[in-house]
């Protein structure tokens, strides 16, 4: 497949709204908001290039032959129709914004393409991957080494490894995207009942219940372990901090998880960690409009493309309720 080619320069002409249709993305996530942003830009400046005079000429014949044009380029079909949900939305702004008459892109739609979900571990491979990051963690402080450079690597390399552990819990334990772990606040983790409030997408404040490992793992990291990696330029309301004090970013999160394979030596991305939680509490026998709640998810269609049931919870169901099984 062909790389994606990167964004072009900003339109010129101001009556393609574009800065004013990047302002409105602020409600979304960062990542949503740069990949709108560069989508528009390129469909932009293909409509620039002859195919249109101005936002007035655009059609859904347009629309149709701009996503012809990307499929001749050898992109995957989810980048077309992540491209599509893009050209989508800025032309729902530019009717709303009184640019164009009708939402032409009203009924635009591309083909998704097969979805590739992560690999979700057991329940054995994910308990056996959290008990040994739980063994390699800190050493006990007799065993620490001597002499003050020395000493101060051992307490930083104490630390991380006592945040790597409560990163990992926090997103078995609860679900959350990585984007929504990286950015816990303080003020947002209550220990003593044992929850969490977090910012999803959309900007929508959702509360999480939080088990027991994982409130252990992080009251351990922040009573002994973001004491010792605080510096001056650390957000004070960032729970997770990396080797530099800063706040703890998805590419930090990733290394983490990259740092803790399964027993069988596989890497999972962070993602997986997710998928895991929704998976086993399914086969736990949770229903699909609680883990909806609780995966922050609006739609609950994209609860069930989202989680899958295994082949052995299927038969474990189909052998205790049917009556012919």
């Amino acid at each position: 497949m062909a790389a994606e080619t990167g964004a072009p320069s900003r339109a010129r002409d101001p009556r393609w709204r574009f800065d004013a249709f990047v302002a409105s993305l602020q409600a979304r996530s960062p990542h949503t908001e740069a990949a709108y942003e560069r989508d528009v830009a390129q469909f932009v400046a293909w409509l620039e290039r002859g195919a249109v005079g101005g936002p007035a000429d655009v059609d859904h014949a347009t629309c149709r032959r701009y996503l012809a044009y990307l499929t001749t380029r050898r992109l995957a079909p989810r980048s077309i129709a992540r491209k599509a949900a893009a050209v989508r939305a800025y032309l729902r702004f530019l009717h709303r914004a009184g640019v164009t008459p009708v939402d032409v892109g009203r009924s635009l739609r591309a083909p998704k393409g097969a979805a590739r979900l992560p690999r979700v571990p057991r329940r054995a491979e994910a308990e056996a991957l959290l008990e040994r990051a739980v063994r390699s963690g800190p050493e006990p402080a007799d065993r620490a080494r001597t002499g003050t450079d020395a000493a101060s690597r051992d307490a930083r390399r104490a630390a991380s490894a006592l945040r790597d552990v409560a990163v990992l819990e926090v997103l078995y334990g609860t679900g959350l995207r990585v984007s929504e772990c990286c950015g816990l606040t303080l003020e947002g983790c209550d220990l003593r009942r044992r929850h969490l409030t977090v910012v999803g997408k959309g900007s929508k404040t959702r509360r999480v219940p939080l088990g027991e490992p994982a409130a252990a793992a992080l009251e351990a990291w922040l009573r002994d372990g973001r004491p010792r990696l605080v510096t001056g330029e650390s957000p004070r309301e960032a729970v997770f901090l990396n080797a530099r004090g800063r706040a703890l970013g998805p590419r930090d999160a990733r290394r983490i998880v990259e740092r803790n394979p399964l027993p069988d030596g596989r890497v999972l991305h962070p993602h997986a960690f997710r998928h895991a939680f929704a998976t086993h509490l399914l086969e736990g026998g949770a229903d699909l409009r609680t883990v909806q709640e609780l995966l922050g998810h609006a739609d609950l269609a994209t609860t069930q493309v989202y989680t899958h049931l295994t082949r052995d919870r299927l038969r474990a169901v189909y052998d205790a309720t049917h009556p012919r099984a």
